[in-house]
């Protein structure tokens, strides 16, 4: 049966369930004129009068009763199905790919990941760990994660979280055979762990800020990571002094197992921003995924 039979079929249903052409014409949302016509082309078609009409009101025949019976149980499962293909569409699900920091993952991402992934189990998402400013066109991520001032300028940029700032640390037996460095410059004397950013020219350059002075101190010093925890459990270790995000070691310097050093010198950062190609498509899992790491004040 074609589309236009289907639309008969249930254009009968309505009139013989609403016992009214006018009733059924705006439940319908047609002219009463082309539902008439319509009614009548299906009586044609099956050969047989299948509706009683008086000035008063609409009935069916004994055949009408019978195609009704027969028809409005099958019209209701394909609706249901149809409900359900419905929902099926606007559940997201698909894969996603981000490129982040360790640092961003555990101080932001992650902590907003996990209910989404509960709530949305056909969402799977990929999280490439690094330091290093990746293409994420060329190398086919989704997006990426990165503080705001390193995001170019072609990308949309969405704030996932509040600002933040990096602290130089040490534990309390470095300094106590080292000294407490005073100032920034006086760490180039000192043992320093270095962070790598292999795509930004190597060795990150320790950045400081005071009274409007900015400062960039190359360091040195016998370890070198790309991984910030394992700069603050070689700090704790006594291996020299760290320069990590302030939220991630709170606890050890409460603890007393870090100093904090040089805090009116440690500036802060505007905080991670997801970014992605202007052109990237909407699809429904990434609009979830943006929408649950949206920074909200």
């Amino acid at each position: 049966m074609t589309r236009t039979h289907l639309n008969q079929l249930t254009w009968f249903q309505a009139v013989a369930e609403e016992r009214s052409f006018t009733r059924a014409a705006a439940k319908l949302g047609v002219a009463q004129s082309t539902l008439s016509h319509t009614i009548k082309q299906l009586e044609a078609r099956m050969g047989i009068r299948l509706l009683t009409r008086t000035t008063r009101n609409v009935a069916t025949t004994i055949a009408g009763e019978r195609l009704l019976q027969t028809i409005a149980p099958r019209i209701a499962e394909i609706d249901d199905e149809i409900a359900a293909l419905t929902a099926l569409r606007d559940k997201p699900s698909g894969s996603i790919r981000l490129t982040l920091s360790d640092h961003a993952l555990e101080s932001v991402v992650w902590p907003k990941l996990k209910p989404v992934l509960v709530a949305y189990p056909d969402i799977s998402v990929e999280l490439i760990l690094d330091s290093t400013f990746r293409n994420i066109v060329e190398e086919g991520f989704d997006a990426g994660v990165r503080i705001g001032e390193s995001v170019e300028k072609d990308m949309i940029a969405v704030r996932i979280g509040p600002g933040w700032r990096l602290v130089a640390i040490a534990s309390p037996a470095y300094l106590a055979a080292h000294g407490v460095p005073e100032h920034p410059q006086e760490l180039i004397r000192h043992l320093c762990i270095n962070m790598r950013h292999e795509s930004a020219g190597g060795l990150y350059a320790w950045e400081f800020e005071k009274d409007g002075q900015a400062l960039r101190v190359r360091v040195n010093g016998q370890l070198t990571f790309n991984n910030t925890y394992a700069m603050i459990d070689a700090a704790a270790s006594g291996y020299g002094i760290a320069y990590v995000p302030e939220n991630i070691v709170e606890q050890h310097i409460a603890r007393g197992k870090l100093v904090q050093l040089l805090d009116d010198w440690s500036p802060f950062f505007e905080g991670y921003f997801l970014y992605y190609p202007s052109r990237r498509q909407n699809l429904p899992a990434f609009k979830v995924i943006v929408d649950a790491l949206r920074h909200r004040n």
